[in-house]
């Protein structure tokens, strides 16, 4: 074949929209706002068993989300992975998940932990936990979220500001089970009873529990654990005259979210998506998922590390976590419409 014909089989090819055949079937493109060290396992894991490359673009759960909108079918990105189910909600929203049908999924993840027609899926749930001092604190000194409200607890409480999705994912889940007034009178309540403005993350609420700055904090209990197993002499003193209290035992149950991932619409290797998802249900990949961020398995009897061990028999709430993507801009309404920082 002469350079002529050689080139104009080219221009062909290029004009036509074929192109060469590509092993793509052989890897996973992952966008990820997962950044634990010990998630790597899965990954080797996983290409270990099928043979199927991962690569992964590493992110902020929204500035993902953004991207993949502005990317739309020229993204390479397969899988999208995040924490909260605000953040999936979100990505639901922008129609960038596709509908996967697994009877594996489905029969693994509990209903209320995965989208009703398959564009999302929790592989971990973690909890909103209040963190109290021993001193000045006793365990039954309060029960409930409702508690938080009480006036005795005025200029004592730590919380992160209303900005942050965890809060607005919790306040949705107010408005959800018991409607919008009694969410935003909860909302007052504690923004009443706040020790100083909102300020830092969840690991900043528990140290200022520890130095005295207030004797309550609402916290994901993950930031908890991870103090408690840190190896860090100064993170254990943080912790050492702390515990926790699973809110609402007695009635619904304490609220709980997800780390959960989708398929994307535009991905080019469906196939593999969807095996890596049923990957995660496996005993193996739960622990190394859950323990990766110190949070709980989504399926039963998986042995994680003795920290969270001892802490997860506890009531959790039922209620479907796309609610709370559901209420999102409505709870985001009400902190703004009462101030709250």
């Amino acid at each position: 074949m002469n350079n002529k014909i050689l080139f104009a089989l080219l221009i062909s090819i290029v004009f036509s929209g074929v192109r060469p055949a590509i092993a793509e079937d052989s890897t996973l493109h992952i966008y990820s706002s997962r950044h634990y060290n010990t998630d790597e396992k899965l990954y080797t894991d996983f290409t270990k068993q099928t043979g199927i490359e991962v690569k992964r673009v590493d992110g902020k759960g929204d500035a993902l989300i953004v991207r993949l909108e502005q990317e739309q079918e020229l993204s390479s990105a397969d899988l999208f992975i995040t924490v909260d189910s605000g953040r999936l909600w979100r990505a639901e929203q922008a129609g960038l998940f596709d509908k996967i049908q697994s009877d594996v999924l489905d029969k693994a993840i509990p209903e209320n932990l995965r989208h009703p027609e398959g564009q999302w899926f929790g592989f971990s749930s973690r909890a909103r936990v209040l963190v109290y001092n021993k001193d000045k604190v006793n365990a039954g000194d309060i029960a409930t979220y409702q508690g938080l409200t009480d006036p005795k607890w005025k200029g004592r409480v730590c919380v992160r500001s209303s900005g942050n999705i965890y809060n607005q994912s919790l306040l949705a889940s107010m408005i959800a089970q018991e409607g919008e007034e009694t969410a935003k009178i909860w909302a007052k309540g504690l923004l009443n009873n706040l020790a100083r403005k909102p300020q830092g993350g969840d690991t900043d609420q528990i140290k200022a529990v520890a130095a005295g700055i207030c004797d309550i904090a609402l916290v994901n209990s993950y930031y908890f654990f991870r103090l408690q197993r840190s190896e860090n002499a100064d993170d254990l003193a943080v912790v050492e005259n702390l515990d926790l209290i699973f809110p609402d035992q007695n009635d619904k149950g304490t609220h709980i979210n997800i780390s959960g991932a989708g398929v994307l619409k535009h991905a080019k290797n469906k196939e593999a998506a969807v095996k890596f998802l049923e990957y995660l249900t496996s005993e193996e990949a739960q622990a190394y998922f859950a323990d990766g961020n110190n949070e709980y398995p989504v399926i039963q009897n998986v042995q994680v590390n003795d920290i969270v061990e001892k802490q997860k028999n506890f009531k959790k709430q039922h209620v479907s976590v796309r609610e709370f993507g559901v209420y999102q801009k409505k709870a985001k309404m009400i902190f703004d419409e009462i101030g709250f920082p």
